[in-house]
């Protein structure tokens, strides 16, 4: 089997590498699961630059989701939402069958990334703010992954959002996912939403952190929420003050681990099953750029860190 592994924490196109390792035996009610999605999210490459908010122990293989097909074992032919952190960037992976999640048979790209960014999207629009049909949202980083589920699941519900990006070129993909209003991130974005949406927004969601968390928060009602979940800029959360303290401005935290540490398995059911059912209804759907395989992590990672893709990179360990 091969595996994509790192040994320090660096610029991913440099220290990722791919060991060939013999298939180990399967131990009494194990089953082993062949890889055949795993997309590069932006955590993963911050994971493995060192900068994420956990730091795995090393050495360490790589991937943080993924799909396969059990061929051996119970449950032989069932595909399967592999285990969450655990290291998806393999060509296999042996486990516990009570660990991975069945699924129905679909589009393989699609529902690989089900586990991470849906779920993400659908939290944030539902966990911090009672969302009403007609309210306003606003988002930065609105073409990343959990951008654009979250434009496809606010649209179903009746939820207006003002999606903020960092580049002109981002636009055409977003209002191709359906977007109403997409504006450049900028020093007067809170004027440009002002004119665009005629309304205050009663949620915020970021996931760039610097000058934009704090221009997302000078758009929000006096009480909204601004929830913070990503640092794409490198930069701390940046905030003038009096938007704090003359409107009641709410910030929040948010990362999947910490929910799947509080949830139950009814919730984790229910929240999965809904996603699921709307990619294969084809109501969420995430545009896929290109396909790699392991022998060629160096040029996958280096290519979806440099931000100019249409979509989600992925991996296909066994092929597509």
């Amino acid at each position: 089997m091969k595996k994509v592994v790192y040994e320090e924490f660096g610029n991913p196109a440099e220290v990722l590498k791919v060991v060939e390792v013999p298939s180990e035996p399967l131990a009494q009610g194990q089953v082993r699961v062949e890889v055949l999605r795993a997309p590069i999210n932006p955590s993963d490459l911050i994971q493995v630059s060192g900068n994420y908010g956990v730091k795995p122990p090393l050495p360490a293989v790589a991937g943080n989701e993924g799909l396969g097909r059990i061929v051996e074992g119970e449950g032989k032919g069932q595909l399967v939402l592999l285990p969450a952190g655990q290291g998806t960037w393999v060509s296999e992976i042996i486990c516990d069958p009570g660990h991975l999640i069945p699924l129905p048979e679909g589009d393989l790209d699609q529902l690989s990334m089900l586990m991470v960014n849906p779920a993400t999207a659908h939290l944030l629009l539902t966990d911090f703010v009672d969302l009403k049909p007609g309210d306003w949202v606003i988002q930065s980083a609105a073409n990343s992954a959990v951008g654009g589920y979250l434009v496809q699941l606010a649209k179903e519900r009746g939820i207006n959002v003002v999606n903020v990006v960092r580049r002109d070129s981002a636009i055409e993909g977003l209002k191709e996912l359906g977007a109403d209003i997409v504006l450049v991130d900028g020093p007067d974005l809170a004027r440009d939403v002002k004119a665009a949406a005629g309304a205050k927004m009663k949620l915020a969601v970021d996931a760039v952190a610097g000058d934009t968390f704090g221009r997302l928060g000078a758009c929000l009602e006096t009480g909204g929420t601004l929830v913070n979940y990503g640092g794409m800029s490198n930069q701390p959360c940046s905030m003038d003050a009096s938007a704090l303290i003359f409107h009641d401005i709410h910030v929040r935290g948010f990362w999947l681990v910490n929910w799947f540490e509080r949830s139950d398995s009814a919730m984790r059911k229910q929240v999965y099953g809904a996603l699921t059912k709307s990619i294969a209804t084809g109501i969420l759907y995430a545009p896929i750029d290109r396909h790699f395989t392991l022998d060629e992590i160096a040029q996958a990672a280096k290519y979806s860190w440099a931000g100019e893709r249409k979509g989600k990179v992925m991996l296909a360990p066994n092929g597509i």
